[in-house]
């Protein structure tokens, strides 16, 4: 997967990287959110392990902007987990559609 081309994308929409200081995402994880209402978040979550590069999207509620990162959250409402390319290709023709 071009985790790279990925991130640009998401920079581009205006995500911002957040720190990951918890233990809801395993370590290394580069985490990536905008706020779509009053503290319901999407979040992108890159796990980058030995074999193979995972990549997490999901809509969640959290109490703040802040608590992204350090707690879990308060509701999960959608869940996605992207491991292969033929996954990847519905998730760029998602991001594309999403533009209009």
């Amino acid at each position: 997967m071009d985790c790279q081309k990925i991130v640009k994308t998401l920079k581009h929409k205006d995500f911002i990287k957040v720190s990951n200081k918890g233990n809801w995402f395993e370590d290394g994880a580069a985490i990536y959110a905008k706020e779509i209402k009053d503290n319901i978040f999407l979040l992108f979550v890159i796990l980058k392990d030995i074999e193979i590069e995972n990549i997490q999207a999901l809509i969640a509620h959290f109490d703040c902007f802040g608590s992204i990162g350090l707690k879990e959250p308060e509701q999960i409402m959608f869940y996605l987990s992207i491991k292969d390319k033929e996954d990847l290709h519905y998730f760029e023709k998602y991001l594309k559609i999403s533009d209009n």
